[in-house]
């Protein structure tokens, strides 16, 4: 299996993450790209490169890297990958993305990926299993940039982490960053790449 990060992180960011899952009894690895500077069309085709020189079954993106996987996935439905874990990521367009981009210059930060962040994925058909955990702690800044409707993770909105197609959904006490630090997180995230859905 293989971990992408979101925006503003690296491959290290996720090392926490990948520790519990390995305790889960997976074996994770990482995938690192470029999120502000290069168009994440880029990393989408890194990504599928990687994927067909040494093929997985299974993908988990935090945040901007769950739109990166679906992405590449919708452009390369051939790929073996079986199931999908995102976490907090903005499948429907995130508004704190819009509400930072909207302020110049902090609006520089989101670079490249802006359009992707600001639009989300559309619904998704893929063969692939999609599940999404988002997490329901509003510790974040991204009340500062926008208003995050009902329930979030203090940067993405619940509502936004839904679209048509999920396989499954759920909502867990983690904070945006919190996400990739939690272990009930790892196991959920576990539970659905073995089972195809979360534990209830």
């Amino acid at each position: 299996m293989l971990l992408v990060h979101g925006i503003w992180n690296a491959r290290a960011w996720l090392a926490p993450f990948a520790l519990r899952l390995r305790r889960e009894g997976l074996a994770p690895e990482t995938f690192g790209y470029d999120s502000v500077w290069r168009d994440p069309g880029t990393a989408g085709d890194r990504l599928i490169a990687r994927l067909r020189q040494r093929p997985v079954a299974a993908l988990v993106g935090h945040s901007l890297g769950g739109l990166v996987v679906l992405e590449a996935l919708r452009r390369a439905p051939d790929l073996p990958v079986q199931r999908v874990v995102c976490l907090g990521s903005p499948l429907r367009g995130s508004a704190a993305a819009a509400g930072l981009a909207a302020r110049p210059p902090l609006g520089l930060a989101l670079g490249r990926s802006r359009a992707l962040l600001e639009r989300g994925c559309p619904p998704w058909t893929g063969r692939a299993q999609v599940g999404v955990i988002a997490g329901d702690r509003a510790k974040g800044l991204g009340g500062l940039f926008a208003r995050l409707d009902g329930a979030s993770d203090g940067t993405v909105a619940v509502a936004e982490t839904r679209l048509d197609g999920l396989a499954d959904h759920c909502v867990l006490p983690a904070s945006h960053s919190g996400l990739v630090l939690s272990a009930e997180v790892a196991a959920q995230t576990a539970h659905f790449l073995r089972h195809g859905r979360f534990a209830r």
